[in-house]
């Protein structure tokens, strides 16, 4: 592998990569820069294939930015009776483990148990201990813990603003979260660097190019600031996502449909408003689904989502309503005491899963089954029906199809999965390529292959003939499992707090790099001893070890850089955290924060134009740094900032990006009106109208006391209170910077 290039020259150039686009003949063009064209581009290239990739916006722009941010199995998928797509879905989770140890970590997610009177409904508990022991049998104990049982107290202890009154007990069990963004990003920097693809963000393929007996030969591109140019392929692979009819229709010359778009939204809030250590899935009321309340990784915010509904809107920019945001606050305020309001919602974001419609085929596949599995007649309230129509029934396989020219277009699937989908998509692009395939392309690579970043391990953490963990005492998954799992449907005790069927809502259209340090640890030992003395074990992985995976990395800090910052760092960068650092050498002015109360330094705008082709202000806010997501006005008040930065990075007119940062920040603040969220144009705050005081003291203080601060003032003392009974300064310590959640933050 070539060694890894200085912080001033890097082979990941978008002029350098045109110029290669226009001159050399490559062996497959990936159309499309999500997670499943960057996982297509590094298979390809890992098996010695000379190999191009095209993506129209920015890499991830599309759903692969905008997804729950976890890799998982899919809980619920086990209701369904699909076992091979949980257990392919937990056997990937082990290799992102393994293959981006920085990037994808463990977390604990929390399924509370609601009753009446103190007891809970026991099919409801048999329920989801059998779908759990499958969900370990299946492969989920690969993580290194088994599912258990936990008390009232220690489900408070993880989530103090559910309700009292109704819960009972809860369970406990393991996953992993990603930041999507920067997994799509890694995924197409390691197939560039590593592995000598080309790769080139803004360049829209325009047309497709046939010989005279109609095989495809290449594509026409059009660069944006450039002009169209002729990129020769033996293969086209089309990887596009829910724009996979759209480019059908360039080889096809009909509009064909494979996908029926899901659009899925979450909303970000600010942690003293809804505390939470570990993930936790909570039930809709009246819609048989469950949301995700999911901690970023520094505790400062925590996440919401998703909704699942059918999308016949634009796809460029599918919309957050003010329903969906309302969908999900119902949820979180049925089941909790939080009373959360949309004018505290800080950030939104809406991304479509590319669903396979149940009547799509193709002239080849290389999937397994992609029949609709059967839809119920709920009696869902209008509000769940406005939000939640049943795409979540839909089936989350990949299909890989082949045309008459030789176009092969992957599409379905799931972040979690997209290393199996591009393996299964080169399995076919080697195929056609016939003899013009080096023999070592038969073989896919990337199983076991480390992202760029990723900290060199000892050996590998979970090798495939490790023991499995010991269980703990409780009889073995029953044989009558399946009847159990499909006895979920009736698991509703409507008048009680709405137990869902749908035990896992997925959202995993995918992704938060979140942190290095274990999230599923959370030192939850100390952190909850008031109110969780049984707290969530450490997991058992090679994320126990992470202090000696980064042994070797560790030096001196620079000065003003802290051991939280650097850990944030790692967490997005792995073992080049230390090059973004060089570039601020003699500009301690760019080692500020770019937000106040955000683990984004100024520096980090330079290494994203100079490093990872960071093009426009939304790239370095929305995707090399998730600002957007988690603080949307924030974002468009230091627009103008990210604009003086990338100037000189970019060698790009002043005047130019100043335009592209109005219009960038009209567009936020767009998007928060339209999801019926107020904005505001004060600098500097942490929060919209009405909390801005208490979540900047919170976000510029960065400190426990700071934090208490904020969780009792100015955001209503009543349902701050509720929320964090039980705790006291032990949770406040968990969230508010305190070593225990700092050791690796990350977007």
């Amino acid at each position: 592998m070539p060694t890894r290039p200085s912080p001033t020259e890097t082979p990941f150039d978008r002029r350098r990569a045109l110029s290669r686009l226009a001159a050399q003949q490559f062996d497959v063009l990936v159309v499309g820069g999500g997670i499943t064209g960057a996982g297509v581009a590094l298979d390809a290239a890992a098996r010695g294939l000379r190999t191009a990739l095209v993506e129209r916006h920015d890499f991830a722009s599309g759903t692969s930015s905008k997804s729950s941010k976890m890799v998982h199995g899919g809980l619920r998928y086990l209701q369904h009776g699909d076992v091979r797509l949980v257990y392919e879905a937990l056997h990937e989770r082990q290799r992102l483990l393994r293959n981006a140890p920085h990037l994808v970590t463990p977390l604990p997610f929390l399924i509370p148990l609601f009753g009446r009177n103190g007891v809970v409904n026991a099919g409801l508990a048999r329920a989801y201990a059998t779908a759990l022991w499958l969900y370990d049998v299946t492969g989920g104990w690969r993580i290194g813990r088994w599912h258990r049982r936990i008390s009232q107290a220690e489900a408070l202890g993880h989530l103090p603003a559910l309700r009292t009154d109704r819960l009972v007990a809860g369970f406990v069990y393991f996953d992993a979260r990603v930041d999507d963004a920067r997994l799509t990003l890694a995924v197409v920097r390691t197939a560039v660097v590593d592995f000598g693809a080309v790769a080139a963000n803004y360049t829209e393929a325009v047309s497709l190019r046939h010989d005279g007996g109609g095989a495809v030969t290449g594509a026409v591109v059009r660069p944006r600031h450039g002009d169209e140019m002729e990129v020769r392929a033996r293969v086209v692979v089309n990887a596009t996502g829910v724009w996979a009819d759209e480019v059908r229709s360039l080889d096809e010359g009909s509009h064909t449909r494979t996908t029926r778009p899901a659009k899925g939204v979450h909303v970000t809030v600010p942690s003293n408003r809804l505390p939470a250590d570990i993930a936790a899935v909570l039930p809709v009321p009246g819609d048989r689904r469950s949301i995700f309340v999911v901690p970023w990784a520094d505790g400062e915010d925590t996440y919401v989502g998703t909704t699942d509904t059918a999308w016949d809107g634009p796809l460029d920019r599918p919309a957050c309503t003010a329903d969906d945001v309302d969908y999900l606050l119902d949820a979180v305020n049925a089941a909790t005491t939080a009373a959360i309001e949309r004018h505290e919602v800080t950030g939104v974001w809406a991304g479509l899963r590319p669903l396979l419609d149940p009547g799509a085929s193709g002239s080849r596949s290389a999937s397994a089954s992609t029949r609709r599995l059967p839809t119920r007649r709920l009696p869902t309230s209008r509000r769940a029906r406005r939000a939640s129509e049943r795409t979540a029934d839909l089936s989350r396989r990949h299909q890989v199809m082949t045309s008459s020219s030789g176009v092969v277009t992957v599409t379905g699937g799931k972040l979690t999965t997209y290393r199996l989908m591009a393996e299964d998509t080169v399995d076919e692009v080697v195929r056609l390529l016939g003899p013009w395939a080096p023999p070592v392309s038969r073989r896919c690579p990337t199983r076991r292959l480390a992202l760029h970043g990723a900290p060199a391990t000892r050996a590998d953490p979970l090798p495939s003939h490790r023991a499995a963990p010991t269980a703990p005492t409780a009889p073995t998954a029953p044989h009558h499992a399946t009847a159990d799992i499909h006895a979920t449907a009736d698991i509703h005790a409507t008048a009680d707090i709405h137990a869902t069927a749908d035990i896992h809502a997925t959202a995993d259209t995918h992704a938060t790099a979140d942190t290095h340090a274990t999230a599923d640890t959370h030192a939850t030992a100390d952190t909850h001893a008031a109110s969780a003395p049984d707290a969530v074990p450490a997991i058992a992985t090679a994320h126990d070890a992470t202090a000696d995976l980064w042994a070797s990395h560790d030096r001196t800090l620079p000065a003003g850089i802290d051991p939280a910052t650097s850990a944030a760092l790692r967490a997005r960068y792995g073992t080049e955290w230390l090059d973004v650092l060089a570039l601020a050498a003699d500009r301690p002015d760019l080692l500020r924060p770019l937000v106040a109360g955000l683990p984004y330094l100024r520096v980090e705008v330079l290494w994203a134009a100079t490093q990872e082709m960071a093009q426009t202000v939304e790239d370095v806010l929305s995707r090399r740094t998730r600002t957007t997501l988690r603080q949307a006005q924030a974002a468009a008040e230091v627009a103008d900032e990210v604009a003086d930065l990338l100037a000189s990075a970019l060698d790009r007119p002043i005047d130019e990006l100043h335009a592209e940062a109005e219009t960038f920040a009209r567009a936020v603040r767009a998007d928060l009106e339209h999801a019926g969220i107020p904005t505001t144009t004060t600098v500097g705050t942490r929060s919209t109208t009405g909390t801005a005081t208490a979540h900047t003291a919170a976000a510029t203080a960065g400190t426990d006391t700071a934090h208490t601060a904020a969780a009792t003032t100015g955001t209503g003392t009543a349902h701050t209170a509720a929320a964090t009974a039980g705790t006291g300064t032990a949770h406040t310590a968990a969230t508010g910077g305190g070593d225990c959640d700092r050791r690796g933050t990350a977007p």
